[in-house]
């Protein structure tokens, strides 16, 4: 054999072509331009052995900048276990492909069972579908179920404290799905009750979607907010932070009919942008309108416990228009991921993760608060592990002071404010280090001035 991890033979190879019409490999990319190939070897290394793959790998890991990471905005720095990384590639558990075939993928089905009862649980609804990619698309999968279940309404709703990069996938889906989408004002940081009640008794909403915690770390009050959506034959969606929700009031307590958002802050490292997994709990009621997979437990012709894809047919996704939507590609790893983390941190260790990060939140608040330069934007609202400040000075010198100094120091929301995240990584330490560095860098400035 050419290639020893190829299954192909020469044999097998030649037979092919000559079944279509072909004289060689290369054939098969007639079509594309010349100005297009590559007329070169790839720039690449020689063949090497297995240490020295692994000391070139570290070599070019160490280019890498480690920093203290005081940033989230949807993505956050939580501690992951190291036991994760070798159960995540158990052979039962590790696999290439989606699980169609009960009996040959029960790993993986089971997991992705166990995944979806926990985030059940986790968010206070009744049942979890698995496959979707991030948070940003199964908030925009629950626009579509909002749409799917109104039939006759095309408008949603949604909440200007939402995270802007979710709202702008969803604004994406919209577009080409023909939908309304209207924002919900907000006022002093949180959603405008007054805005949401006049905007739903216009009528023709199919669905409102607001964040728990929204994206200046505020926790909202929803207080009446699915009566009102339910009133009006609209679904309530909220697009929730997965790991604040072992400490919040959950979805299902709001009485909220879709719960969306992203795993990441389940335990899954931040990994330069992904790849993370999204979330989408919903009702019983609502189960037909879910997009993505479904396993569900039954018994054998023995009468043994086992796993199957349930509900839906492979067939049911190439069914146009009266189909969910078509998320087949296997995202499961991720949720294995999740399903792995909180099998370790159990509901205690949830809540000491959250307890941690809302101190060194607070912490790192109220000592910023105490600096010339520095205040609260929402001193009177409350907060979990992320908050917004306001910097009276050059916010790009700042960050890249701090930048220099290895701290990834907020997200620049405009020029006067940074969202600012502490998580349960950081220490006392820590902190009061990037205090005493934001201090001397407006000292520096004042004297600069002078």
């Amino acid at each position: 054999m050419t290639y020893k991890y190829f299954p192909h033979t020469d044999e097998d190879v030649r037979s092919m072509l000559d079944k279509c019409g072909l004289k060689s490999l290369d054939d098969l990319y007639q079509d594309i331009p010349d100005e297009l190939v590559l007329h070169r070897d790839y720039d690449l290394p020689e063949a090497m052995s297995e240490i020295e793959v692994r000391n070139l790998f570290n070599e070019l890991g160490n280019y890498n900048e480690k920093l203290n990471c005081m940033i989230g905005a949807g993505c956050y720095d939580h501690y992951s276990p190291s036991v994760i990384n070798a159960i995540l590639s158990r052979s039962e558990f590790l696999t290439s492909y989606t699980p169609y075939q009960a009996e040959i993928s029960q790993g993986t089905l089971q997991y992705i069972f166990e995944y979806q009862s926990m985030m059940a649980a986790l968010t206070g609804m009744e049942v979890s579908n698995a496959s979707m990619y991030d948070g940003c698309t199964a908030t925009a999968e629950a626009m579509m179920m909002a749409i799917a279940n109104a039939k006759k309404k095309n408008k949603v709703l949604i909440s200007d404290t939402l995270n802007p990069i979710v709202t702008r996938v969803v604004e994406t889906y919209a577009k080409f799905h023909g939908i309304v989408v209207e924002h919900i004002a907000a006022v002093d940081g949180v959603t405008s009750r007054e805005d949401f009640e006049k905007k739903i008794a216009v009528g023709d909403v199919a669905g409102v979607i607001v964040a728990a915690p929204n994206f200046y770390g505020i926790v909202e009050d929803y207080t009446g907010w699915a009566d009102l959506c339910h009133d009006n034959k609209a679904l309530f969606i909220m697009n929730c932070n997965a790991s604040a929700l072992g400490v919040i009031k959950t979805p299902g307590e709001w009485g909220a009919d879709v719960a969306v958002g992203d795993g990441q802050s389940l335990g899954i490292p931040m990994n330069f942008g992904g790849p993370y997994v999204g979330y989408l709990c919903t009702s019983k009621k609502l189960i037909r309108k879910m997009p993505g997979r479904i396993v569900g437990a039954t018994k054998d012709m023995d009468g043994k416990r086992t796993f199957v894809l349930t509900l839906q047919a492979r067939e049911q996704h190439i069914r146009r228009e009266k189909a969910t939507s078509n998320i087949c590609s296997n995202q499961s790893l991720m949720a294995l991921y999740v399903t792995i983390y909180l099998s370790l941190m159990g509901k205690q260790g949830l809540k000491d993760v959250n307890a941690l990060s809302y101190s060194n939140a607070h912490y790192l608040a109220e000592q910023i608060a105490k600096l010339d330069k520095f205040e609260l934007a929402y001193p009177e609202k409350p907060f979990l592990h992320e908050f917004a400040v306001k910097y009276h000075g050059d916010i790009d010198y700042l960050q890249e002071a701090m930048l220099e100094a290895g701290i990834q120091f907020g997200l620049k929301l405009d020029n006067e404010t940074l969202l600012l995240c502490a998580t349960e990584t950081l220490t006392k330490d820590m902190i009061d280090d990037a205090i005493m560095i934001c201090q001397g860098i407006q000292d520096f400035n004042d004297a600069a001035i002078d």
